[in-house]
C-alpha cells in the first residue's frame, strides 16, 4: 500500500531550531518543506499531529542482520568475542532473498521508532564459499530493495573487509565465514562498489571494517574514493581493548592514528564506537572535524565499555548514534544512554543536554551519513517528521517547558505515533502503513535462526 504524502501538517508542539514551538502549520511540496509558520491555528483538511514533532532520527550504524541475535545471546556469560560466534551463525545462513525478507522488517522496525535515514555497515557480500553471485552485489541489492518498501532512506556503507584478524606478526587469513566478507582486495571492492546504481532516496558510502580486517595499503584506496565522490566514509575504531593491543604491537600506534596515516580523517570520516581512545585520539578527531558514532546499548550489551563522550565533544567532535547490533531499536535510548553512561562515569548530572542528545539523533547523524539536507525542520529540507505521544503513561504530565527532556529521558520507540519521510505518512497511530513489522520480524528470524 502506497503512503498518503500530506501538503500540510499541523503540530501541536514542534522542535524548531532548537526551541520548542506551539501550534505549528508546515507544508510540504515535492518531499521537502516550503512553509513553517509557528502559533497557528490548523487550517481544514490537514493533517493533524498531537504531541511534539521532531525531526526525522538517523539511525547512523547498523547491521540489519544482527537483529536476529535479539535475545538468542543472553543466557550465558561471554564477552563480544562469543557474542561474534553466535553472529557468525547467522552471517553463515542468510542469501539475499532472506537477507530482503529480514531486512525489510528490521528497517520498518526502524521506521516504527522514528527513524528516517539508516546508515547500514554492510559487509556481507558474497556467498558462503567466498565465491561472488551472478550479480556481485546481490547482497547490497537486497538491502536496498529492503529500505525502499521500507520507507526509510538509506546510506549503504559498502564495508572493506580483507583478513581475520590482526596479530602480533601480521595479518590473518579470513576463516570460513569471514570468506564470504572479503572482496579480496581493495581493487576488486572497488570495481563491485562502483556499479552498485542506488535509487532515489540511497546513497553509496564507503566503510573500513576495521583495523583488524584492513591493511594500510588497502585502506588508501578507499580513502581516496570517498574524498573524489564526496561520500561518507566510516569505520569500527577501537571498540575493544584487544583492537588497541593488537594495532599497537604490530603498527606501533592506536587505531585512530592508524587512520590519520593514510589520510582518512576528515569531516566526512566516522569512527564507530570509539570506545576506549587517547586524549592524543581524541584531538585528532577533533582537529579533523571527525564524527563520532556512539551505539549505547550495543556497547553496554557487549560489555565493551563507555565511550568519553564528555571529552569528545569538549574536544570539538560531533557525535551520531546508532543501534548497530539491535539489541533495542530506540533513538531515544540510545541519546538516554549516552548521558546517563556519562552521569556514571563522571557521578555528575547534566554532562548532555537533552537539547545536544536530540541534535545526535537528527542534525549530526544525517549528516554522517550524507543528508546535509535532512535532519531540522527547516524551509528547504527534506520533510521529516517523527511526532512523540504526549498522552502515554510514560509521557503524561509533560509541560511545554520540559518537553525535549521528556523525549529523552522519559518516552520510548512505543510513544512514536506518526513518522513521515520525505513528505510520505509512513506510521500513523503507531502502525506501519504497509508491513506487519512484528509478523515479518518473527517469520524472517525464525526462518534464519530456527
Amino acid at each position: 500500500m502506497t503512503a498518503p504524502t500530506p501538503s500540510s501538517v499541523w503540530c501541536e508542539y514542534a522542535l524548531i531550531g532548537g526551541t520548542v514551538e506551539r501550534d505549528v502549520s508546515i507544508t510540504i511540496e515535492d518531499g521537502r518543506f516550503t512553509g513553517v509558520v509557528p502559533s497557528t491555528a490548523p487550517s481544514p483538511g490537514t493533517t493533524r499531529l498531537p504531541g511534539i514533532t521532531l525531526p526525522g532520527f538517523a539511525n547512523a550504524h547498523s547491521h540489519a542482520f544482527h537483529r536476529a541475535l535479539r535475545s538468542r545471546v543472553q543466557a550465558e556469560r561471554g564477552s563480544f568475542w562469543t557474542w561474534r560466534d553466535v553472529m557468525y551463525t547467522a552471517a553463515q545462513r542468510l542469501e539475499p532473498a532472506s537477507y530482503y525478507r529480514l531486512a525489510r522488517a528490521v528497517f520498518a522496525e526502524m521506521v516504527l521508532a522514528g527513524t528516517s535515514v539508516v546508515g547500514e555497515f554492510h559487509y556481507l557480500h558474497h556467498q558462503a564459499n567466498g565465491s561472488a553471485y551472478g550479480e556481485p552485489s546481490a547482497m547490497s541489492y537486497a538491502l536496498l530493495t529492503a529500505a525502499e518498501e521500507a520507507g526509510i532512506r538509506i546510506t549503504l556503507l559498502e564495508a572493506l573487509y580483507l583478513h581475520g584478524g590482526l596479530r602480533a606478526d601480521g595479518y590473518a587469513p579470513p576463516n570460513e565465514t569471514q570468506r564470504r566478507f572479503t572482496d579480496g582486495s581493495a581493487t576488486s571492492w572497488l570495481a563491485r562498489t562502483e556499479r552498485i546504481q542506488p535509487n532515489d532516496g540511497q546513497r553509496i558510502g564507503a566503510a573500513i571494517h576495521s583495523v583488524r580486517s584492513v591493511d594500510p595499503d588497502s585502506m588508501k584506496p578507499i580513502v581516496d574514493w570517498a574524498r573524489q565522490q564526496s561520500a561518507p566514509i566510516h569505520a569500527h575504531v577501537s571498540e575493544q581493548r584487544a583492537e588497541n593491543e593488537q594495532c599497537q604491537a604490530f603498527h606501533g600506534c592506536t587505531p585512530v592514528e592508524l587512520f590519520e596515516s593514510v589520510g582518512a580523517l576528515d569531516n566526512n570520516f566516522t569512527a564507530v564506537h570509539a570506545t576506549h581512545l587517547t586524549d592524543h585520539d581524541i584531538d585528532l578527531l577533533g582537529h579533523c572535524q571527525c564524527t563520532v558514532c556512539m551505539c549505547p546499548t550495543t556497547e553496554r550489551d557487549l560489555g565493551d565499555g563507555i565511550g568519553p563522550t564528555a571529552d569528545l565533544t569538549s574536544g570539538g567532535v560531533a557525535l551520531s548514534l546508532g543501534s548497530d547490533s539491535h539489541a533495542v531499536i530506540d533513538q531515544m535510548a540510545e541519546a538516554r544512554a549516552v548521558e546517563l553512561n556519562e552521569r556514571l562515569r563522571s557521578e555528575q548530572r547534566g554532562i548532555h543536554s537533552a537539547a545536544e542528545l536530540l541534535d545526535m539523533a537528527t542534525t549530526t547523524g544525517h549528516a554522517s551519513l550524507g543528508w546535509d539536507d535532512a535532519g531540522a525542520i527547516e524551509i528547504g529540507n527534506r520533510a521529516d517528521l517523527t511526532t512523540v505521544s504526549l498522552s502515554s503513561e510514560r509521557t503524561a504530565g509533560a509541560n511545554h517547558d520540559t518537553l525535549c527532556e521528556t523525549v529523552v529521558f522519559a518516552s520510548t520507540a512505543s510513544d512514536i505515533s506518526s513518522v513521515i519521510v520525505d513528505g510520505a505518512q509512513v506510521v500513523s497511530d503507531g502502525q506501519h502503513h504497509s508491513i506487519d513489522v512484528a509478523s515479518e520480524l518473527t517469520q524472517s528470524i525464525e526462518e534464519l535462526l530456527p
